[in-house]
């Protein structure tokens, strides 16, 4: 049976066992996208504002099949129409908001009355959405979006406030703490409920209409049969080739972009965020350098998209839609990976609130032999709290390759944005015999207490593959320098990095700053005065930081360096900067700010007195295939756990204790066909089927 069987196998389980550890409350793919998949619509004084407009009767059903109308609230002083979606991630950020106005209001004669629209939302989604996020109030599945028409909505979040006559008040959002571009902390203005409270207390609306940010309402469309661009044909390979890899189950997007009917009602949105250049992701000017995972759609590309929208967005023949492209299972890795380290044994409690220290987990992988890393990839066991995680290698005393810092020497990141690297052939990362991980971890509290197991999956050079470049993570960095004004908008810092002892080849850059941070550039000093700008980034997003990788090594001879030059927004201009009175310095939470310049570079064994060699051994292949395996099987007897207590809680699984869906892994394991799983009963199945195997 081959690892990626049982990796099958496991996956099923461990995703259950980390849907139980979590609370569900605030999706992290929504606080990441929320930026970048937003988008405004017309403003307060354009002539599309809906203040004054009287509203007539409508009806429709909720997810749960009861009927409402409008009339069927004529004694509630105001009435509230939320029209939301289920994936937009700005009405996944606004969801548990709205479910605490509603209960602020509860018996004050205020009536909130959700509003699905969107054609790809079903009945089903719509459910789990208000479960997730608590909502108890109604949501309405407007179907071929007619009280959508009827009021003349078009995002999601979008907020009407009715008076009791049902004349249209307020129209616009929720409040200003997210939009296009930014996130604050808190919200500085909460349009809904002043607009309730001035209703309520018989006084006019102050603010009665704000710019409407957010996600167009999937509308049902009639499609044009003759249409040249079809979804089958043209969109799919597009979708392909630039989104799916992030818009995929699983993966960081707030919705998945794989087949027809995910796609039809995102049509508009997609035109939109591409036309303003926020998706696909990219940030660096194109003057400078080729980069390997460039984001890039061509002009035809988007040309095609836009036709396709504008034809009603029609699937086309199926007969011709092109194959989908493959993926690791639960992991970006080229491959399964050959170790699984989890953080520590049991999750992190993340409180509800405050402020949480930086943590540090050690954790002793068990490497016997010096061991070659092809590919690392971090992955948070709860998006919606880790900030972001670094790992270290700390190696035993006398075998460090010199460039480590008080940690350790870098081995991976999460960032939002990142994506795992795997390096080139003859390149690779180098774990001494003996190593231990640091793992460093930033929390930020969402409001309900949450827990958090996060891990690291390695992949190991190939047995025949000759290592002879070692990757090393190096950095140029200001700590002192950085010190920036308050209401500065465009202030300056630059950093230098070590000079180059011997000649290296340059893989990657990766640029952090904080929420001030505006640009970034990497630029190349040679020793014969030469400079040359490898990097510009001049609109920095932090909430999706990207590691470019480029096209082909880029050479820099012994005495060369890298300069880096970034610039910070300390302004009110800037949506997102939390206090533009403040001055600024160097800090580990996210109101401080940083500036790291990051850049991996490829260094001759020969030049760190490391010969020449092949990769891990078959020994040490052998002790991390038993490792994994070790790593699974504690998996699965976690999730078993899990399901266990979700039943009898007898500390054994029942065939009675397991989803449908979940039963043949179930009928697999239980080894004795007693219908019934225990600890011992799984570890030996499991190696039974690795023995078979071998």
């Amino acid at each position: 049976m081959s690892d990626p069987m049982i990796n099958r196998i496991l996956t099923p389980l461990h995703n259950r066992a980390v849907a139980l550890l979590t609370i569900p409350v605030l999706a992290a793919s929504a606080v990441v996208s929320a930026s970048l998949f937003a988008a405004s619509v017309a403003s307060a004084a354009d002539a599309t504002s809906l203040v004054g407009k009287q509203l007539g009767e409508f009806s429709a059903k909720d997810y749960r099949g009861r009927s409402h109308s409008l009339s069927e609230y004529s004694e509630s002083r105001v009435v509230v129409l939320a029209f939301l979606g289920t994936e937009c991630p700005l009405a996944k950020l606004y969801g548990p908001r709205l479910a605490t106005i509603s209960q602020k209001y509860a018996g004050k004669g205020v009536t909130i009355l959700g509003v699905n629209s969107n054609r790809h939302d079903s009945i089903t989604e719509i459910s789990a959405y208000a479960r997730i996020h608590e909502i108890k109030f109604p949501i309405l599945k407007d179907l071929d979006n007619r009280i959508a028409d009827q009021v003349g909505a078009t995002r999601t979040p979008e907020i009407l406030v009715l008076d009791q006559k049902r004349v249209v008040r307020y129209h616009g959002r929720v409040d200003d703490q997210y939009g296009v571009g930014y996130i604050r902390d808190e919200p500085q203005k909460p349009f809904l409920t002043n607009a309730i409270d001035s209703l309520l207390a018989a006084k006019p609306v102050t603010t009665a209409s704000t710019e409407v940010v957010g996600c167009f309402i999937g509308r049902k469309r009639k499609p044009d049969p003759n249409s040249e661009v079809t979804f089958s044909n043209q969109i799919a390979r597009i979708l392909n080739k630039h989104c799916v890899e992030c818009h995929r189950e699983g993966e960081i997007a707030p919705f998945s972009l794989t087949s027809y009917d995910e796609v039809v009602g995102w049509g508009e949105t997609m035109v939109e965020v591409i036309d303003d250049r926020r998706m696909p992701p990219w940030h660096a000017n194109p003057k400078h350098g080729d980069f390997l995972n460039a984001r890039v759609m061509t002009t035809e590309e988007t040309s095609q998209l836009k036709q396709w929208v504008n034809a009603g967005c029609p699937e086309g023949d199926r007969s011709q839609l092109p194959e989908k492209p493959t993926y690791t299972n639960g992991w970006q890795l080229p491959r399964e990976p050959d170790l699984v380290v989890n953080m520590r044994d049991k999750p992190f409690d993340v409180p509800a609130e405050g402020t949480v220290k930086y943590q540090y987990f050690q954790v002793d992988p068990g490497f016997k032999e010096d061991t070659w890393i092809k590919a690392a990839e971090l992955q948070p066991g709860n998006r919606a709290v880790v900030h972001h995680i670094l790992v270290f290698v700390q190696p035993p005393k006398g075998r460090s390759k010199g460039m480590s810092s008080t940690t350790g020497e870098f081995l991976a990141a999460y960032v939002p944005g990142h994506r795992a690297p795997h390096y080139p052939k003859g390149m690779a990362k180098l774990i001494p015999a003996g190593s231990k991980l640091a793992f460093q971890l930033h929390y930020t509290p969402i409001g309900t207490p949450q827990k958090d197991l996060s891990r690291l999956g390695l992949t190991y050079a190939k047995s025949d593959e000759t290592i002879d470049q070692v990757v090393v993570t190096q950095q140029a960095s200001n700590h002192r320098g950085l010190v920036i004004p308050p209401n500065a908008d465009n202030h300056r810092v630059e950093a230098r990095s070590q000079t180059a002892p011997t000649d290296v080849e340059i893989l990657a850059f990766m640029p952090h700053m904080h929420l001030r941070g505006k640009s970034f550039s990497y630029a190349a000093h040679f020793p014969d005065g030469r400079k040359e700008t490898l990097l510009d980034v001049p609109q920095y997003d932090f909430n999706w930081q990207t590691a470019y990788r480029v096209a082909k090594p880029v050479s820099l001879p012994k005495g060369a360096y890298l300069q880096c030059v970034a610039h910070f927004d300390n302004s009110e201009n800037n949506l997102s900067n939390p206090d533009p009175s403040k001055t600024v310095r160097w800090g580990d939470q996210t109101w401080n700010e940083m500036m790291i310049g990051y850049f991996d570079v490829a260094i001759p064994t020969q030049a760190l007195g490391l010969s020449t060699s092949k990769s891990t051994s078959r020994t040490s292949q052998q002790t991390a295939s038993s490792n994994r395996t070790k790593a699974r099987v504690l998996e699965i007897l976690k999730a078993i756990r899990d399901f266990d207590r979700q039943g009898n809680n007898n500390g054994k699984l029942e065939k009675s204790e397991v989803p449908a869906k979940h039963l043949p892994v179930f009928k697999l394991l239980d080894g004795n066909k007693d219908n019934i799983l225990t600890a011992d009963e799984v570890a030996k199945t499991i190696n039974k089927l690795r023995v078979n195997k071998n």
